[in-house]
């Protein structure tokens, strides 16, 4: 399947699809549900939600790839092309026929597709709880919109000087096999929908202990975050104060921090993808990407060493580490070969999307410092007593470093790509605007499908 048209006509003619056993979400132990004709209950569509859970974890998608493009483009690490992996990409010198954007399209259309199979199943006419139906096809709205955001931050025309999104998928066996590229707020409104739509249907009677399924807090945690992408602060607030509300999370302490990536279930996990010894990427994974002398193409910067005071767990001999000369990520996806849970929506993201939120309606509201001094409390950091936009941005760098968020967060607030080592892969500062900045639609989709419009530059 070289293509979103080949995707959706090859799984049109799929007979099974394979998905992870309903207890663990081991693909290793396999069962097979037909697509066509028997999904008769709740359980064989929990068949098909693992399945459309482990399209998730593919390299491309956030197995690896994915990850590593919001972090490789920025400030925080680079490519040190010890293998040749995301020298592309660290340099802004992608091209059409690169396997790093097909990659990372086919693996998010794969996983709409999938989500499309369980939001077009009609649960009235299945055996087994309505409610617990509808939980299901909450998570799978809640995938499709995730999905959809997560392609249009990498192919959309956001910050690339142009007006032009993704193509949105609904349908699972829709008549539109050549879908058109939607405008950025087209896209935008549809993924808000869908999130409102989930959240309407889930409950928190079927939310999974291990967390490695999107529970009934997903979607406002998730909303949080697409409304701060596009400078909806209200909602951005409502949606965080949601999940703070629940009661259900916390932030991870100071002594915990470091364990807590090789921990699942964690109590400031709002959802991780699953992954075990049996099921993981092997060279392929995060963890190989990050350290090791065999792949080991991501170093990080002094630029980002430099962030954390002496004692803050998330520096040096906390998350970070040395290997002979480079500073490394360590700590997070400690697993070398990938069998770690990976984190998709953590508590501290969503106290930082509070803050910010409050930050950006009131800049005088004392609740700023509070809820941004839950997460120096408990890293060993020396608490704020001021905040203005940079200290909000730098809090956030220094939390959700190596987990994908750097590189949006610059571009929502219409920042540079600066050089600040000579490392980089790029000349000069990649400016606000440049159409580098969104990668572009991948060759085999341009000539496959006639309806869609190429990024500049491409």
């Amino acid at each position: 399947m070289k293509n979103l048209k080949t995707i959706l006509i090859a799984l049109l003619a799929i007979t099974f699809i394979t998905s992870c056993t309903t207890d663990n979400l081991d693909p290793s132990i396999e069962q097979e549900k037909s697509v066509e004709g028997s999904i008769q209950t709740t359980g064989d569509v929990k068949g098909i939600l693992l399945g459309a859970y482990n399209r998730m974890t593919a390299m491309g998608y956030y197995g690896r790839n994915y990850i590593i493009f919001g972090e490789v483009r920025t400030d925080n690490t680079f490519a040190n092309a010890n293998s040749g992996r995301f020298v592309e990409p660290g340099r802004f010198k992608l091209q059409s026929s690169y396997a790093d954007p097909y990659d990372a399209w086919f693996a998010m259309y794969r996983t709409i597709a999938s989500a499309n199979i369980i939001i077009g199943t009609d649960g009235a006419g299945l055996e087994g709880d309505l409610a617990e139906f509808n939980h299901y096809k909450g998570q799978a709205l809640t995938m499709r919109a995730l999905a959809h955001f997560d392609a249009l931050k990498l192919f959309g025309q956001t910050h690339a000087g142009g007006t032009l999104g993704v193509p949105y998928v609904t349908e699972y066996k829709g008549n539109d096999l050549f879908p058109s590229r939607l405008t950025v707020d087209e896209v935008k409104t549809l993924i808000i929908q869908d999130l409102k739509d989930a959240k309407a249907l889930m409950s928190t009677t079927y939310d999974d202990s291990l967390k490695q399924m999107f529970g009934s807090a997903s979607p406002d945690a998730l909303l949080s975050r697409v409304y701060l992408y596009f400078g909806m602060w209200p909602e951005a607030r409502d949606a965080a104060k949601n999940v703070i509300n629940t009661g259900s999370f916390s932030v991870m302490s100071k002594a915990g921090f470091v364990s807590s990536f090789a921990t699942d279930g964690s109590s400031n996990t709002i959802f991780a993808l699953a992954f075990s010894d049996t099921d993981n990427l092997g060279g392929n994974s995060l963890g190989f990407i990050y350290k090791g002398a065999v792949y080991g193409d991501i170093e990080v910067l002094e630029n980002a060493q430099d962030l954390y005071e002496a004692g803050d767990v998330r520096g040096q001999g906390g998350i970070l580490g040395m290997e002979g000369d480079m500073i490394r990520n360590l700590g997070k996806y400690p697993a070398l070969n990938g069998f770690d849970d990976v984190n998709i929506i953590r508590y501290e993201e969503v106290i930082l999307n509070y803050a910010e939120a409050l930050w950006r309606i009131n800049s005088a509201d004392p609740n700023v410092l509070v809820e941004l001094n839950k997460i120096t409390a408990n890293r060993g950091a020396t608490a704020l007593t001021s905040v203005n936009l940079d200290v909000i941005l730098n809090e956030r760098r220094k939390e959700l470093m190596f987990e994908g968020f750097r590189f949006d967060d610059l571009m929502r607030n219409n920042r540079s790509i600066e050089k600040v080592d000579a490392k980089q892969g790029f000349d000069s500062a990649i400016p606000y605007g440049d159409n580098r900045l969104a990668f572009p639609i991948p060759d085999d989709e341009v000539n496959a499908n006639s309806n869609i419009i190429q990024n500049d530059g491409y």
